[in-house]
């Protein structure tokens, strides 16, 4: 390094050190930027669920009994909070009536059992199929999800 190069570097960190002296020793905020985050699979699952089971939000948090507030259920949803406590999930599952290992399995707290071919037989075993892929698996445990739903509601 040059040392003209070095001699910048020195000047731009004194003037830096000085200002924030200046300023009281804050240093300069920075601008809040929005969330820009995507549903992921668990909280895009736990809002295909509610709405299934035709719940609000507010409808899941007197179901828990308040173990899961709808704020915190939002930020779920959204995919803000991506990885509940295991209660929360338990919680969760209860209420829609699907797999606890699978609502685990989605937050990443249990491995995918694809290896396994007697560990998932034993989790689906009304479906008795050993190849789903997680889109087919999703999307059965939705069905039975609305299918449920609709046997509580008659």
């Amino acid at each position: 390094m040059s040392s003209d190069h070095a001699e910048r570097l020195i000047n731009h960190a004194i003037r830096a050190i000085l200002g924030r002296m200046r300023d009281g020793g804050r240093r300069p905020r920075r601008k809040a930027r929005p969330f820009l985050g995507r549903p992921n699979a668990l909280g895009g699952l736990l809002d295909d669920l509610r709405t299934a089971k035709g719940l609000s939000l507010r409808q899941v948090e007197e179901a828990t009994d308040k173990a899961v507030s709808n704020a915190y259920l939002s930020q779920l949803e959204k995919g803000k909070i991506r990885k509940p406590s295991p209660n929360v999930l338990h919680s969760l599952a209860a209420v829609y009536a699907v797999p606890y290992e699978a609502l685990m399995e989605k937050a990443g707290y249990l491995l995918p059992s694809e290896g396994s071919a007697r560990g998932r037989r034993r989790r689906l075993a009304a479906f008795a199929i050993d190849d789903l892929t997680a889109e087919e698996e999703e999307g059965l445990l939705k069905y039975l999800a609305f299918i449920r739903s609709r046997k509580s509601a008659s």
